[in-house]
This record gives structure tokens, C-alpha cells and sequence, in this order.
């Protein structure tokens, strides 16, 4: 083997190993060379010879197995890792490497993980069938709203807000991911408030409702948050599992009952360079490994991409694509662990919801903040429109939002 390229192990076969897909960058040397050094440095190897390296050592040093373009495969010993820990494995597969001289770019595009470590980390909760159940859906998509302001507003206003979206035909309430306990909404009186509103609308449509109150924060904190939702008969929970950390989720996953939805914040510092960081499918993978039970995902349209100004197509009809791919992910055939209800959420209104089922399916929550309080007739109005969009029978509320959003450019 030639000297420098001892991680190059070009046709191995991938067996009980961690296998990672890079699309590697190099700078001032070759695509080989750039993918030994991030095998090197992400498992067994350092940047010089050490004296203290045994030969057992380099029986679990990464193997760069295919090279194809800037397309790289990197196969790793499942011992590198300690089962249950998605910190662990991260650190290896995700951690120095970025920032190595070697690359002027680095995307972790995808990541597949052998047997035993499936085993080894709980998963959903609930997954598809047990929210369906949950909220006693057979088969239509879920319809879920923010509350809209997403500060602001005072606990008595939140509640109220949330009835006026469950009665007008939400079955999803959900905090937004920078609402926590401050002191014009505190945590506490918010859950309190809301779930009496929960119980009202349920008592007036006949139907059950979920709201996802965020307990993200300091650990502990977060576990009591947890606990006191239960305490008050909430059967569900929200996470911003970016911002605290996988390590964080795994904590809340172990200790509570409550089903876990999962916010994303944060993710476009990781998944938005095509050409550096980590991609939304392997952000999506370590939150069903480690156990959430509805995810974010985007739409391919809304606010949170392009527009629909002619410079913005390509690139919308590639963020359509990584939205779907992630979707299908989160159903993926992992053995005993539960699939994952994909969230469609961010600038989207009645008119979309031919898109979204078309393009994703009705196992999903079609999730609108603006496109349901921004109704011209008030939040129940808007509620009633999205509702009537799902069902595909038209009504005067939905009629009112087509007219109103058309044309609406992002």
C-alpha cells in the first residue's frame, strides 16, 4: 500500500461497519488523498507515526471504499463506536474533520448503520401508527398550526389562539422553537392554560387534539418541564434537537412517556452548503435512531426556500427532492424500529396542500403558522380553510384564502 494512503482500501466490502457517504472537496491535493485524511482523522489515525499505535490498532481503521468524483465512502468498524450514544458518533464521523486543512469542503451526505447499533438505541416511541392512533386519524394528513406571533403573546392570548385552531380543525397545536419560559409567557401557566383549552375543544368537536409544548432547555429543567406536562394530561412534547444537542434528546427520550415532536432549529447552519456540513437525511436518521416521533422536514416550497422567482427553480426543484429523500428516510426499513411522521412546515397556506399530498403523501403533518392566523376572517376561518383543503371539499373560508394568498411571493 502506498505510504500516505493507508486508509485507501479500494473494493472492501462493508460488513458489520458504520458506512458514511462525504462528498469531499480537496484542497492542493487529490480526492484520495483528501478522503485518507478524513478516514485518518475520524478514526484510528493521526497527522505523524506515534510509537504508541499497536498493530491491533489498525484492524479498526476506517476504510475509504469507494471513490467516485467528490463522491467518498468511508466504511467504520462498528467497535469505533459505543452503542446507545449518538454523541459518540458523531464526534467521530462529524467532528474534526470539517476543519481540516486537507478539505476546502466536506458533506456528510448520508450514513447507514449496521445491526447492532440499531439495536442499541430505542427509537420512536410511537412513530405513524401510535400519533395516528393518538389523535384517532386513519388516514388523512394531520393539520398542525404555530401559534402566530411566536412571542409576544400572553399566556391567556396563547390559549386562546390555540381553541380558535383546534375548533376551526387542527388536531396539532404546537409552541415555535424560541418560546420557552419568559417571564410575558412562562412555561407553566402557558401548559396549564392551553391543555384546559385542549380539553374544550375536544369536548366541542368530538375529536382528540395534541399540543406540543417546548421543554426545551437546561436538562433537568427540561425533564421537569416534561414531567409537569404529563402531570396536566398532555400526551405530547416538543424538542429543538439541534440547539440541545442529541445527548439532550436521548435524556428526554429515556425518561418520559410523552410522544416527542422535534424541531429543527438550527439546521440550516449544518445542511444549507451543498459542498460542507451535514445533510438533512443524516440529521433526520440520528433523531428516529435516538426516538422522535414526528420531524420537521421543510415543503420544497413556502418561505424557507427561493420563491417562485425564475433564478429560484432549479434550486427549489433540488430542495423538493432532499425534502421527499428525506421523507421516504424516515420510513426506511430499520428492523423493530418505528417509522417517523414527517412535519411539512414554513410559509405555506391552503393552496399547497395539493403539493404536499401529492409530493409526500398523507403520512404527514401539514403544519401552516401565517397560513392559518393570517386568514382574513381570523384563526378559526383559516383553520377551517386548511381543514377544507385536506378534505377536498370546498367552503367559503377556503375559497376566501385561495383568492386572499394568490400570487403571494416569498
Amino acid at each position: 500500500m502506498k505510504k500516505g494512503l493507508e486508509f485507501i482500501h479500494l473494493g472492501y466490502k462493508p460488513k458489520n461497519d458504520l458506512v458514511c457517504l462525504f462528498r469531499v472537496t480537496p484542497n492542493k491535493m487529490s480526492v484520495k488523498e483528501a478522503a485518507n485524511n478524513v478516514a485518518l482523522e475520524s478514526s484510528t489515525g493521526t497527522w505523524t507515526a506515534v510509537g504508541s499505535k499497536k498493530d491491533y490498532v489498525n484492524k479498526l481503521g476506517a476504510r475509504v471504499f469507494s471513490i467516485r468524483g467528490d463522491r467518498v465512502k468511508i466504511a467504520y468498524p462498528s467497535e469505533l463506536f459505543e452503542g446507545g450514544n449518538a454523541p459518540n458518533i458523531l464526534s467521530s464521523i462529524a467532528g474534526n474533520v470539517f476543519g481540516m486543512k486537507a478539505v476546502r469542503g466536506l458533506r456528510l451526505e448520508d450514513v447507514s448503520f449496521p445491526s447492532g447499533l440499531l439495536k442499541s438505541f430505542l427509537g420512536p416511541r410511537y412513530g405513524i401508527v401510535g400519533i395516528r392512533k393518538m389523535l384517532r386519524v386513519k388516514s388523512r394528513p394531520l393539520i398542525g398550526t404555530i401559534i402566530k406571533p411566536k412571542l409576544g403573546l400572553k399566556v391567556r392570548d396563547h390559549a386562546q389562539v390555540a381553541y380558535e385552531s383546534w375548533i376551526g380543525g387542527c388536531d396539532v397545536v404546537k409552541d415555535d422553537e424560541n418560546l420557552s419560559s419568559q417571564k410575558f409567557n412562562e412555561f407553566k401557566a402557558r401548559v396549564k392554560a392551553t391543555l384546559k383549552m385542549r380539553d374544550k375543544a375536544e369536548k366541542e368537536t368530538g375529536e382528540k387534539k395534541v399540543y406540543f409544548p417546548n421543554v426545551t432547555a437546561e436538562t433537568k429543567d427540561m425533564l421537569a418541564r416534561a414531567d409537569f406536562v404529563a402531570s396536566c394530561g398532555g400526551r405530547y412534547v416538543m424538542h429543538d434537537i439541534l440547539t440541545a444537542g442529541f445527548a439532550s434528546l436521548q435524556t428526554l427520550r429515556e425518561n418520559t412517556k410523552l410522544a416527542i415532536h422535534a424541531h429543527r432549529a438550527m439546521h440550516g447552519a449544518f445542511t444549507e452548503n451543498p459542498k460542507h456540513g451535514i445533510s438533512m437525511m443524516v440529521i433526520a436518521d440520528f433523531a428516529r435512531l435516538i426516538g422522535v416521533d414526528t420531524l420537521h422536514i421543510g415543503t420544497g416550497i413556502g418561505k424557507m426556500r427561493g420563491g417562485v422567482a425564475e433564478v429560484e427553480q432549479i434550486r427549489e426543484e433540488v430542495e423538493s427532492r432532499e425534502v421527499k429523500e428525506t421523507k421516504i428516510r424516515l420510513r426506511q426499513n430499520w428492523e423493530k424500529v418505528k417509522p417517523v411522521m414527517a412535519v411539512c412546515s414554513g410559509g405555506i397556506y391552503p393552496g399547497h396542500v395539493p403539493y404536499l399530498v401529492k409530493n409526500f403523501g398523507k403520512d404527514i403533518v401539514i403544519q401552516a403558522g401565517g397560513g392559518i392566523h393570517g386568514h382574513p376572517w381570523g384563526t378559526v376561518a383559516g383553520a377551517r380553510a386548511m381543514r377544507q383543503a385536506v378534505s377536498g371539499k370546498g367552503g367559503e373560508e377556503l375559497k376566501k384564502a385561495l383568492g386572499f394568498w394568490k400570487g403571494v411571493k416569498f
